[in-house]
């Protein structure tokens, strides 16, 4: 049986009102649109989602809404990240309790922790029972998961996969011969094709919220060794995937989603506007995918 993170599981971007509250309707629509798109799962609560903006309330809706709206075998993987490894805890019993068939869970991220705070958080969390999915995001968290690290979690059985956001494309080879068995999925839009050459069995991924079919076409074909088709999509699609590594990578993919159709909407501060220039970027290389048909 296919694993519940494989696939192309988004990294759901929340829609806002003009008044910045939480459209749950917008939402819950949202999930179901992408599921019928053909994408596999999504992970809510995510930095996509803004999730370290939203009360305790928003947040827990966020992942109730999700699951109401998602058709049978539709993954909805929350991320649990927080400040401390005993609210990351709960958030993981949370989605438990929910029926939630794993979580994505960031290292501490309040401080650069050393390893020996990494594996007690990661110990922590797992007490909820749930398989949790790693979240090496170096850049943001200032805490590098390295493939020894990632070995020792995985070992424990602490980690079923990991979502690998380093863009180092060698990172996966190290991590099968150290971690046999450890699931590494794409994390980073812009790496895609050479993650899934790589043998990732899954993609958590931005742009989907935008290109759900040109995306999962992507998948589908890179992972079945289908370059024919996939280098070609990729092109195509690559100067809109590289700003999911960028520091303004919400306002952009939200952005895109006007552009396309969907409703991204504003985000809620510390987040600002795209500038003039990343605007005009971002609607140009929208604009031009559209144009080319993969809307």
């Amino acid at each position: 049986m296919t694993a519940a993170w494989h696939g192309v599981l988004v990294a759901t971007a929340l829609p806002l009102t003009e008044t910045l509250a939480v459209d749950f309707d917008k939402y819950g629509e949202h999930i179901a649109w992408l599921a019928a798109e053909g994408c596999d799962g999504a992970t809510p609560n995510g930095s996509l989602g803004e999730y370290q903006t939203l009360t305790p309330e928003e947040r827990s809706r966020v992942v109730a809404t999700a699951l109401e709206a998602a058709p049978e075998g539709f993954t909805v993987m929350p991320g649990v990240a927080a400040y401390g490894a005993a609210e990351s805890r709960r958030w993981a019993e949370h989605a438990a309790e929910l029926g939630c068939p794993a979580v994505m869970l960031l290292p501490p991220n309040a401080y650069r922790a050393d390893e020996r705070a990494v594996i007690a958080h990661y110990r922590e969390v797992a007490k909820a029972g749930l398989p949790i999915v790693a979240y090496n995001n170096p850049f943001d968290t200032k805490v590098d998961l390295v493939p020894e690290l990632l070995a020792e979690l995985h070992a424990e059985g602490l980690i079923v996969g990991v979502k690998e956001f380093s863009g180092d494309v060698r990172r996966p080879y190290r991590i099968a011969e150290l971690a046999p068995g450890l699931d590494v999925l794409c994390g980073a839009d812009d790496v895609t094709l050479e993650l899934a050459i790589a043998g990732a069995p899954g993609w958590v991924s931005g742009y989907p919220n935008a290109f759900p079919k040109a995306c999962v076409q992507l998948w589908r074909a890179a992972t079945a060794g289908d370059l024919e088709t996939a280098v070609p999509l990729y092109r195509q699609l690559h100067p809109l995937l590289r700003w999911d590594s960028r520091t303004e990578f919400v306002q952009a993919i939200k952005l895109s989603m006007d552009l396309a159709g969907r409703y991204g909407g504003r985000c809620r501060h510390p987040r600002v506007p795209l500038t003039e220039e990343h605007a005009k970027l971002v609607r140009e290389a929208t604009e031009k995918a559209l144009a080319e048909g993969l809307g």
